[in-house]
């Protein structure tokens, strides 16, 4: 859940601009990351847009609008 959370953070600070798996992986946990930690940004990015809180779409990410207003209504 800590690294669902911290995908979600991410791509709500910056929204609009659309990212990839890949590059929200390099931003959370590095160039050097392992495939675990990598695996884990997958994991969570995959649960994530389960839950209806992020798009994903041909490896692009962005947030839903459910997700957008949950951030206007919680400060986030």
């Amino acid at each position: 859940m800590k690294t669902e959370s911290a995908v979600l953070t991410f791509l709500l600070s910056i929204h609009p601009v659309q990212v990839t798996v890949a590059e929200v992986a390099r931003e959370l946990v590095g160039e050097d990351a392992s495939f675990l930690e990598r695996d884990a940004t997958d994991r969570a990015a995959k649960s994530l847009s389960g839950f209806g809180l992020i798009h994903l779409h041909r490896n692009l990410l962005s947030p839903t609008r459910a997700a957008l207003r949950a951030k206007e209504l919680f400060d986030l």
